[in-house]
């Protein structure tokens, strides 16, 4: 009798065990294209990913460098001070994209351009992620207040 008992609570946990791994595999799966890990342009130029890696990019929208193409391509550069990678983008560009605003690009990095597939445009001092903002002082082009006091 007891080992019976000891023989279903083993087969219970190894149960147990394999679904586990299962499910952890499914949710591995699913995010696959869901994780975008974030770059600055010093860190795209300096070692460039594969061209098949979705990442984001972000910084800040370099002075002079927008050129607005006859179809809805729109080329530019973004920079955290040190560097600049240009941009292009197919679509329509966010009301608050302007020169020297900060802004966060997702897509692949082709040739020596970033080919972005969304372009996010900063709305106020919390929007930039903690990465540019922190690059951006570094290279001392940060301009807005410091939303950690």
């Amino acid at each position: 009798m007891k080992s019976l008992k000891k023989t279903r609570r083993i087969q219970i946990i190894m149960v147990a065990a394999a679904a586990l791994a299962f499910s952890t595999a499914l949710i591995g799966y699913a995010m696959r294209d869901g994780i975008n890990f974030f770059r600055s342009p010093s860190e795209v130029l300096a070692a460039p990913p594969p061209p098949n890696e979705v990442f984001r990019i972000g910084g800040l929208v370099e002075a002079g460098s927008i050129i607005r193409g006859q179809s809805d391509t729109v080329i530019f550069r973004v920079t955290d001070g040190p560097a600049s990678v240009e941009v292009r983008y197919r679509g329509i560009l966010p009301d608050l994209f302007t020169e020297n605003e900060g802004m966060v690009g997702t897509g692949r990095f082709v040739d020596g351009v970033f080919q972005a597939s969304e372009i996010l445009a900063k709305h106020d001092e919390t929007y930039m992620p903690r990465e540019v903002m922190e690059a951006l002082k570094e290279s001392g082009e940060w301009k807005g207040p410091d939303p950690q006091s």
